[in-house]
């Protein structure tokens, strides 16, 4: 099964469109665990185990788990979701963008050691930086399109001057990675929920891609206008069918609660989540 068919097995298994980011900051966990970075398995695994029958995806990010030296943890981690959710697909959150060998390095960490599913990428340096990750066929290559924060109009919101009609550099790539750059179905797009009007533009011009949309929860994002914007009806995996939608909260859900009863507190709000999104596809 590929990552595509993954995320569709997921979301009608666990009727979801959410997932849970998975951003540990030792500073914020409960308790005798604050400040203690050999927590951070026991921390992102109990956050696993409450929520996996709530998402259609997890995604760790590679950062909050390398700047404590913990990427034997991630690893820990990522064989844990494995283990005890084997339908839910995990999205490596990593943003990589480079070429050549070095890509090909980057890759093998994503796919190889860590046993992702699915990474980020940054498309800045062209397709040949997204090429070394389609050399594995069951996996996903996410690639950065519109994104939520403020300096992403620096670059995604500008007018290409040589390409017909001059659209918007967000816009190319959308067209492109449906297109031309998917050359084996492997490609997604990152679209923030804090701009609703364009993830509906970016799912027009790639009807069938998934949408990894971040920004919903701490960021602000509304996930009712999310949805109505990313979601099309019929998008549950056959053939000619929109692509699915992975709405992503982290700080919300991780640290719902700062006390013992953590978890829980994830579950409640990750439940309450989910059924928000499902309200606004249906």
């Amino acid at each position: 099964m590929n990552f595509i068919q993954q995320l569709h097995a997921a979301q009608t298994l666990n009727d979801s469109l959410l997932c849970v980011g998975l951003d540990p900051e030792p500073n914020k966990f409960p308790g005798a665990w604050k400040g203690d970075t050999s927590r951070i398995y026991d921390f992102c695994s109990a956050i696993v185990d409450a929520t996996k029958d709530l998402v259609i995806a997890f995604k760790p990010q590679i950062a909050y788990f390398a700047a404590h030296r913990a990427e034997d943890q991630l690893e820990q981690l990522m064989a844990h979701i494995k283990r005890v959710a084997p339908g839910v697909p995990v999205i490596l959150d990593a943003k990589r963008g480079d070429i050549g060998s070095t890509a090909e390095q980057y890759a093998r960490e994503a796919f190889e050691r860590y046993q992702a599913d699915a990474v980020t990428l940054s498309p800045f340096m062209g397709f040949d930086s997204i090429e070394p990750y389609l050399r594995y066929p069951d996996k996903g290559a996410i690639l950065l399109c519109r994104t939520s924060n403020p300096g992403g109009s620096d670059w995604q919101n500008q007018r290409l001057a040589d390409v017909a009609g001059q659209p918007r550099l967000y816009e190319h790539l959308a067209r492109l990675a449906q297109t031309d750059w998917n050359q084996n179905g492997q490609l997604g797009l990152v679209v923030g929920a804090t701009y609703p009007a364009e993830i509906a533009r970016v799912r027009e011009l790639a009807p069938t891609l998934p949408l990894l949309i971040p920004g919903v929860g701490a960021q602000g994002g509304d996930a009712e206008a999310t949805v109505k914007a990313g979601w099309r009806a019929g998008a549950g995996g056959r053939e000619g069918q929109g692509g699915p939608i992975i709405v992503s909260s982290s700080r919300a859900v991780l640290y719902a609660s700062a006390g013992e009863d953590f978890a829980a507190a994830a579950r409640r709000v990750a439940l309450a989540t989910r059924e928000t999104l499902n309200a606004a596809r249906r």
